[in-house]
């Protein structure tokens, strides 16, 4: 499959430096958010649009609905978040902690996560169209029934993950570390993997190499 070339996210030249109150049904747009701690958020449809997060805590979160185009997430921490259904539309994550967050059943267009954190993850039955993952930590990670398009996993961990029912044709593991993980054998034909990874694979589907 030929690889497709991500959209990065559009953000403005300049963007207003603020901490706003959230709320239900809520927009924000063109704000640079730095160095704050949101608790025990429960919000239905927040929507963020052409906007930076730097050094943000969104722990524990419940976001229902959420979405977000054209927006840059760095260093932030997101851990057990439930973003179930979420949408994100061109938007990177950058060395987040997102260590057990849900995803599933989301939407995700041109995303890009790099050196995140992401063990114990959910991406179950979620749509992905050119999302890359790199030097990222998917360790316990959960990609089951995933449709997807040009998605990219570059030098990431990817132990423990599950892949059940996921086509796996074409998706490439080659580049990635893992020394056990779960797929469907009905789904594995055309994965592309190197010989270590062959091995591995075989064991765990229980064949046995001599």
């Amino acid at each position: 499959m030929k690889e497709k070339k991500r959209i990065l996210p559009i953000l403005p030249a300049k963007l207003t430096a603020d901490s706003p109150v959230l709320d239900d049904e809520m927009t924000v747009e063109t704000l640079h958010i730095e160095n704050c701690r949101f608790d025990s958020l429960d919000f239905h449809h927040l929507f963020f649009k052409e906007s930076y997060l730097k050094k943000v805590q969104w722990p524990s979160s419940h976001l229902r609905q959420f979405e977000c185009v054209n927006v840059i997430f760095e260093n932030c921490d997101f851990s057990n978040a439930e973003w179930i259904g979420a949408g994100f539309h061109q938007v990177e994550f950058r060395q987040c902690k997102l260590t057990g967050i849900n995803f599933a059943e989301s939407y995700l267009k041109n995303c890009l996560f790099t050196d995140c954190m992401l063990d114990y993850a959910s991406f179950a039955v979620a749509t992905m169209k050119v999302v890359q993952f790199e030097q990222s930590s998917l360790q316990q990670s959960d990609f089951s029934e995933i449709d997807w398009q040009h998605l990219k996993l570059d030098e990431c961990t990817l132990t423990q993950s599950q892949w059940f029912h996921t086509k796996l044709k074409e998706l490439d593991f080659s580049n990635n570390r893992f020394d056990t993980i779960a797929l469907s054998p009905e789904s594995i034909r055309g994965l592309i993997v190197n010989a270590e990874q062959a091995l591995t694979i075989a064991e765990t589907l229980g064949l046995i190499v001599k």
